[in-house]
């Protein structure tokens, strides 16, 4: 891919998009609440299928089990839904990847590559990525082609300024992670700490806008609440939700072209003005993106 065309593909969409969306959706309350906000975004996109991603960590035994229990949690929020139309839903890898040159063959990242190569000519699928990218990053290296047809959108890492890069999402499998960096695709990071960290919310917040609205509201809200020991005084990040944000409006999550860092083995990022240009979120509205996610809840 030129330089020009990636520039083009990381301006932000002016109009609605076609994408598929990513998720170790069991892993952490706010996978749950980017698929909804997704799903009752029709006006800005059309989720044309999801897939699950796995993760380690103490809600699973190994990336498989977290895989698996993420496709089940797709598919009872997708009961929960009334909507029209309800994505396919694909099981993502079992395991990570054990080299950079090494993809994980699953039924979502062959998905991708079809749905990819089926765009219309001068068309991209905006490939969303809320978990570890062992998915996506599979999919790039069975059909390097795709990075034509593609724009990933990941949630992961840190600030290109911070003095580590470590996260959970980034942390799960660094090979995965490198090869978005990598491999040129045109790639838009929204950071954790410091971007995605802003987007906080409470219970009596959430109570107050989505409480007894419908079933998904409800859902949402009981399991937001479950994290909370102690609700006094508390907020618990959401910031899955701000990959959806952006799609649906980039201004919420103010962003600037830089040169793709590279991840090094020890979790730091290098940098190298030869490198081609990705695009990086540097903060976002919380309360926009908020009102936005709690009007399309209640509304629904």
């Amino acid at each position: 891919m030129d330089d020009l065309t990636r520039l083009a593909r990381l301006s932000p969409p002016a109009g609605p998009v076609e994408m598929v969306l990513d998720t170790d959706t069991y892993n952490e309350v706010d996978d749950q609440f980017a698929l909804c906000y997704a799903l009752l975004s029709p006006e800005r996109m059309h989720v044309q299928a999801v897939y699950a991603a796995p993760f380690t960590n103490a809600r699973s035994t190994g990336p498989e089990d977290g895989m698996l229990k993420s496709r089940d949690e797709i598919l009872r929020l997708l009961n929960k839904l009334d909507i029209p139309e309800k994505p396919p839903v694909y099981e993502g890898a079992r395991c990570y990847m054990a080299a950079a040159d090494a993809p994980v063959d699953s039924p979502a990242a062959r998905d991708l590559i079809e749905r990819a190569r089926a765009m219309p000519k001068g068309e991209c699928l905006y490939a969303v990525s809320i978990a570890c990218p062992v998915n996506i990053a599979s999919a790039i290296l069975m059909a390097p082609d795709i990075a034509d047809s593609i724009v990933v959108v990941w949630l992961g890492g840190q600030p290109h300024h911070f003095p580590y890069a470590r996260e959970f999402n980034l942390s799960q499998d660094i090979f995965a992670t490198r090869v978005l960096f990598d491999s040129g695709v045109p790639l838009v990071q929204i950071p954790c700490l410091g971007v995605a960290s802003h987007l906080l919310t409470s219970i009596p917040e959430m109570r107050e806008a989505i409480g007894g609205k419908n079933a998904v509201s409800d859902a949402l809200l009981e399991l937001f609440s479950a994290y909370a020991d102690d609700p006094f005084a508390w907020n618990k990040e959401i910031w899955d939700v701000s990959t959806i944000a952006w799609l649906n409006h980039a201004d919420w999550l103010p962003s600037t072209l830089e040169h793709a860092p590279m991840l090094t083995d020890d979790g730091h990022w290098a940098f190298d003005s030869r490198r081609h240009l990705m695009r990086v979120a540097y903060f976002c509205d919380r309360n926009a993106i908020f009102r936005d996610l709690y009007t399309k809840l209640a509304n629904h």
